[in-house]
């Protein structure tokens, strides 16, 4: 079955740079959008990223366009996503998700990781 596993979070201060990668086994993703998600305490998961896996197309969140960057690399089924210039603010637990379609959101998602932990201090 479809398995996604985040890795690479951690506690970093204001300005740092944080790679995170997403390994998905279980399937061949073609036919899939994947994507990055944050949530933070008392706040409601938000998109960060999606990436259209067959064509490489990307969606960036306004909030972080400019200092992250996802990306995926086909041979090794993974999906990453490289931060820069980190705030605060970027501070929660980020999750990869997967959906079979054009589109990944909180709603049509159909795979979850279990999340790692991103925290800025200032």
């Amino acid at each position: 079955q479809v398995q996604l596993v985040e890795s690479g979070g951690g506690l970093v201060q204001t300005g740092d740079s944080l790679r995170l990668s997403c390994r998905a086994s279980g399937s061949t993703f073609s036919s899939y959008t994947m994507g990055w998600f944050r949530q933070a305490p008392g706040k409601e998961r938000e998109s960060v990223a999606t990436i259209r896996w067959s064509s490489g197309s990307t969606n960036t969140a306004d909030t972080v366009k400019g200092r992250f960057t996802i990306s995926r690399d086909i041979t090794k089924n993974t999906v990453s996503l490289q931060m820069n210039s980190l705030k605060p603010e970027d501070t929660a637990v980020y999750y990869c998700a997967a959906a079979r379609g054009i589109y990944v959101t909180r709603a049509n998602a159909d795979y979850w990781g279990q999340g790692t932990q991103v925290t800025v201090s200032s």
